[in-house]
Order: C-alpha cells, then structure tokens, then sequence
C-alpha cells in the first residue's frame, strides 16, 4: 500500500509543480492546492499505516499492547488540511477580483498597479 501511496503523492507534486508553472492564475491557484494535498498525502503515508486500534495505555502498562494508530501524523494532517483549505479559498477569491478588475487571468498581461 505504500508503493501506491508513494506514486500517489509523485504524481500530485509532479501535475502541482507543473500547474504552477501555468500562465493562469487559476491553474496556479490549482497547483498550489495539490502540492498542498501531496504533502498531507506524504506525512500521513510516513507516519505509517497500520490497521491498529486508538493508542490507549491500558492500566499498568506502560506503553500501549499491539499494533496502534499514530496520532501525531494525523493531528498533523487535519490541521494541514484546514490551513490549506484557507489558503486556497483567499486565492481562489483574490483570483477572481483579479479576473474581474483586470479582465484577464493570465499572469503575463497583468499589469502593475504602481504604473502611471
């Protein structure tokens, strides 16, 4: 499950990085998401996947007995998720003030708004 993991996240750094290199500002706004996504993808995947149950310490243990979930890697995660869902919304928003003001979405003929 790894190995399709690990081609998973190859292939979303490899299509972000290539969006990113886009003219659009939307495919832009896109690449920056997926990398975001590929990199959520990436620290669960390293935090292991082990069909486990919820990490509790049973009484008079000192450590927990089988195979456990870790909790770090997916606390991680979730808050990633969250912060990228941010950032892209205020993208996708100053994107489309950008398409609105200026009437183009493509980064070269956007001009400078310090031009007389």
């Amino acid at each position: 499950m790894e190995v399709v993991l690990a081609f998973t996240v190859g292939s979303l750094y490899g299509t972000g990085f290539y969006l990113l290199l886009r003219r659009s500002v939307i495919r832009v706004v896109m690449g920056i998401s997926l990398l975001g996504q590929a990199a959520n993808l990436m620290v669960f995947t390293s935090g292991g996947l082990v069909r486990g149950g919820p990490p509790r310490v049973p009484l008079g243990e000192e450590y927990p007995v089988g195979p456990v979930a870790d909790p770090l890697a997916q606390a991680l995660v979730l808050t990633a998720i969250v912060i990228n869902f941010g950032m892209t919304a205020f993208a996708l928003v100053l994107a489309a003030r950008t398409l609105q003001a200026v009437g183009t979405d493509d980064a070269d003929a956007l001009v400078l708004s310090d031009a007389p």
